[in-house]
């Protein structure tokens, strides 16, 4: 059924949304942390 595919290419959609935002999340915050502890 096509209800079947909008499904799963929605689902990969917003997955593939939440790693990304998460992994940039990630590397901010480590990025901000590691500026913290020794300043350049």
């Amino acid at each position: 059924m096509y209800w079947d595919d909008a499904v799963i290419f929605g689902l990969v959609t917003v997955a593939m949304m939440i790693a990304f935002l998460g992994g940039w999340v990630g590397f901010v915050i480590r990025d901000h942390r590691r500026k913290g502890k020794q300043k350049h």
